[in-house]
């Protein structure tokens, strides 16, 4: 099992919201985390989950993490509910993880059964949209694991204003057909 993390964050301050809306709007931003991640099993906080468009994804299984025990999902053929960040340490099959920002923490702080072995890290250089009101929601402390425990493995890929890297947690075993795969669709424009 590969557990990667996959997030777009501002340059400098690493924000990737204003209450729950992502700042930017960058059609091949959206396009990349779709190619990354379709026919994957992705983890989605209550938040981030309800953002999805309609509360899916198509061709994916969505593991909503909530504290929420009744909570319910728009197709609970494809969509569970999970209310222990533990449930995930011994998952059998490959998992991306999409935020937010406390699930992005709760991974990359969690030890090293949870910890993403693969982060695919795209950093926004343009400006965030001044319209949009609400708490900015930062990331800052999963970059500063991301800098001390990751290796970068591939140049910066650099499309519509936003820079993205792939990086490895260092010394781990890193499933080379997913960490290829995972290069392929970022830099197959």
């Amino acid at each position: 099992m590969t557990k990667v993390a996959i997030w777009c964050r501002h340059k400098d301050d690493n924000i990737i919201g204003i209450g729950p809306n992502i700042p930017w709007h960058i059609k091949s931003d959206f396009q990349r985390f779709r190619r990354i991640t379709e026919g994957q099993n992705i983890v989605a906080g209550q938040t981030t989950y309800e953002s999805f468009p309609n509360r899916t994804l198509p061709n994916r299984n969505i593991y909503v993490l909530t504290l929420e025990k009744d909570y319910t999902t728009s197709d609970p053929e494809h969509h569970f509910v999970v209310n222990d960040i533990n449930f995930f340490k011994d998952f059998e099959q490959d998992i991306y993880i999409s935020g937010g920002a406390s699930i992005y923490k709760l991974f990359m702080t969690g030890g090293p059964n949870l910890m993403p072995d693969i982060v695919v890290d795209c950093v926004y250089m343009g400006e965030l949209n001044p319209n949009l009101k609400g708490k900015e929601v930062a990331i800052t402390d999963c970059i500063n694991v991301l800098n001390e425990k990751y290796s970068q493995v591939m140049p910066n890929f650099e499309l519509d204003n936003i820079a993205t890297r792939v990086l490895i947690r260092k010394g781990e075993f890193i499933e080379q057909s997913v960490l290829k795969r995972i290069i392929l669709e970022i830099t197959q424009f």
